[in-house]
């Protein structure tokens, strides 16, 4: 008969490792190994280390990239394929929905093939779904290829958090996530660059056709980067493991908890950052800021900056704190600064706001892979992450026509407001999730 899942079990030691098993799923350290606080990575990062997160960091910032190049020529897809706003809208939220779908069906895939080889094969798919956007001629293909780049990109971040979680020691785990969760933020800053420099010179056309570089990315991981330890050393196990699993008492609590907190702060996110640029861009009459090309575009990147820094510094504190209190921190902060950025109407403040919007509205999402990664036993790990992940994604798909709604009543700076109560309503829920820092992965 199966075990049940057992949360404060004694594990085997990192130099010497044993087979896993459903019923050692982690174990906390003794306060007398806690990290000490520190703002760099350690000295002695193992080569395993160094290029699993070297790989989930390239793999996540190009798929930011990819993703954002659809919203940064938006305005020519609208005139080349007769587009509404509606029905623009209505790609974006395909792709979350996509993307929910594929974090499933990689947890599933590298949970049984291996973390190394879904990534490759997540990294691949969203590289050809996005070249294949510039091929588009009519709106239902577009679609398709909006949905086929959202299952990889669902995927990626399943199988690259998976993959760093397992690979680096506990004391360090943050950090390591948080510094992959931050190179989104860098992906969307080169999204931004590449539509500079192709755009004007090549058409919209081939700014998705650069979308497909990241596929080169595969080779040097199928040669260079292995499988986490934890996860071959239960290959042989691997057909005994069962997504019952994910119905156990324990896991079944937190799963749920975290999925709502993590739906809720999504919900957040997707309705503020897909409204940021028309806010700032549009005519007051319109509801927005009416600022410049210029300096709508300046604005994006020092937001790209915050978030950047926002990503990275909460590695930093939740391996000196603990997960939870600096993510219940971040989102509280944001959830006080959305209204007050909503409401600015003058370009120094909603620059002086911008960055501590992005820092806070954004840098929690680094600790949700640590979490999630340190809640659910290793023979399900990439499946309920992802599942838990995407299915928050997937709900969050309805924000940006939420904030829609409202902003054609009240303005889109007072429809933030509905992403502030989101923020909020997912710091309520994180205080309900036990905390994890420290806990072995076996």
């Amino acid at each position: 008969m199966r075990a049940r899942i057992r949360y404060n079990q004694a594990v085997p030691t990192r130099s010497s490792p044993q087979p896993s098993s459903v019923a050692t799923a982690f174990s906390p350290d003794s306060s007398a190994h806690r990290p000490p606080w520190r703002f760099s990575l350690p000295r002695d990062v193992t080569p395993a280390e160094r290029k699993s997160l070297i790989a989930g960091s390239l793999g996540w910032m190009l798929d930011a990239m990819d993703v954002m190049l659809y919203s940064l020529v938006l305005s020519y897809l609208i005139l080349e394929l007769t587009m509404n706003s509606r029905t623009a809208g209505f790609l974006i939220s395909l792709t979350l929905i996509a993307s929910a779908i594929g974090g499933f069906l990689f947890g599933v895939l590298a949970d049984r093939i291996g973390r190394t080889r879904a990534l490759m094969a997540s990294i691949l798919l969203y590289s050809v779904a996005t070249a294949a956007c510039g091929l588009s001629r009519t709106i239902p293909q577009l679609a398709l290829f909006r949905f086929i780049l959202g299952l990889g990109m669902g995927g990626e971040w399943t199988t690259a958090a998976a993959l760093i979680a397992e690979t680096w020691r506990a004391e360090h785990r943050g950090k390591a996530l948080g510094l992959m969760q931050s190179s989104y933020a860098v992906g969307e800053a080169i999204a931004a660059l590449v539509v500079i420099l192709v755009l004007p010179h090549f058409g919209w056309r081939a700014v998705f056709f650069v979308g497909a570089l990241p596929a080169l990315l595969v080779f040097w991981i199928q040669k260079s980067v292995p499988e986490p330890a934890i996860w071959s050393q239960r290959i042989p196990n691997a057909r005994g493991a069962s997504l019952s699993c994910l119905f156990e008492k324990d896991v079944l609590r937190n799963g749920l908890l975290a999925t709502s907190m993590n739906a809720c702060s999504m919900f957040g996110y997707w309705g503020l950052f897909t409204w940021i640029p028309a806010y700032l861009s549009l005519p007051a009459s319109q509801g927005g800021r009416g600022l410049s090309l210029v300096k709508t575009t300046t604005f994006f990147l020092v937001l790209c900056l915050g978030k950047w820094l926002g990503y990275t510094f909460f590695g930093v504190l939740a391996d000196a704190f603990g997960r939870r209190k600096p993510y219940v921190t971040y989102l509280l902060i944001a959830a006080a600064l959305v209204p007050l950025y909503g409401l600015a109407r003058s370009s120094f403040w909603l620059l002086c706001l911008g960055p501590l919007v992005a820092f806070f509205g954004t840098g929690y999402f680094s600790g949700y892979a640590a979490i999630a990664s340190e809640l659910f036993p290793g023979e399900i790990r990439a499946t309920a992450m992802g599942l838990s992940y995407n299915i928050g994604r997937g709900l969050s798909a309805a924000a940006p026509f939420a904030v829609g709604a409202l902003a054609a009543k009240f303005g889109i700076g007072p429809a933030f407001f509905l992403q502030a109560g989101a923020f909020l309503a997912a710091a309520l829920l994180a205080l309900l999730l036990p905390e994890t820092r420290g806990r072995q992965l076996t």
